[in-house]
C-alpha cells in the first residue's frame, strides 16, 4: 500500500450505474476512493498523481481502453507498482490471448456482485475481510 493509513483507490467505468456501484463497493470495502472517472485519460491522470493503490479499470472506456491505461500504468515510474483490476461484460476479452492477465493484477466479469467486487479489492490490498 501507499503507506500508513486508508488504502487509496481511483475507480473507471463509463457507465454512471456500474460507477456508482463499484464506489459502494470499494467503499464497503474500507477504501478511499480518490477519484471516479468516466474514460481513461481521466483514470491515467488520477493515477499519476500518486499514492494510488488499486485502479478498477473498466475495460470498453472512450479515450483510452483500460487495456491501454494499464499498460501506460505498468509504464510510470510513479504508479508502476498500482495494482490493477479489469472489469468488464466479455469473457473474452478478460480472457483471450492473455491480453488482461499480462497487465492486470486480477479481474472480475460483469455483472459482478458489490459484495464480491468488495472481497477482491480487500483480498487484492491485503486488508482483513470486515463483516
Amino acid at each position: 500500500m501507499s503507506g500508513a493509513g486508508v488504502p487509496r483507490v481511483v475507480i473507471a467505468d463509463d457507465d454512471d450505474d456500474i460507477r456508482g456501484l463499484m464506489q459502494i463497493a470499494a467503499r464497503r470495502a474500507g477504501v478511499e476512493v480518490v477519484a471516479a472517472v468516466d474514460n481513461g485519460p481521466a483514470a491515467l491522470d488520477a493515477v499519476r498523481e500518486g499514492g494510488i493503490d488499486l485502479v478498477v479499470l473498466d475495460i470498453s472506456m472512450p479515450g483510452m481502453n483500460g487495456v491501454e491505461v494499464a499498460e501506460a500504468v505498468r509504464a510510470d515510474p510513479v504508479a508502476s507498482a498500482t495494482l490493477i483490476l479489469m472489469v468488464s461484460a466479455s469473457v473474452q476479452l478478460l480472457t483471450d490471448h492473455g491480453v488482461v492477465a499480462e497487465r492486470s493484477d486480477s479481474f472480475i466479469i460483469k455483472p459482478f456482485s458489490p459484495k464480491v467486487l468488495s472481497a477482491r479489492i480487500r483480498e487484492m490490498l491485503g486488508m482483513e475481510a470486515t463483516v
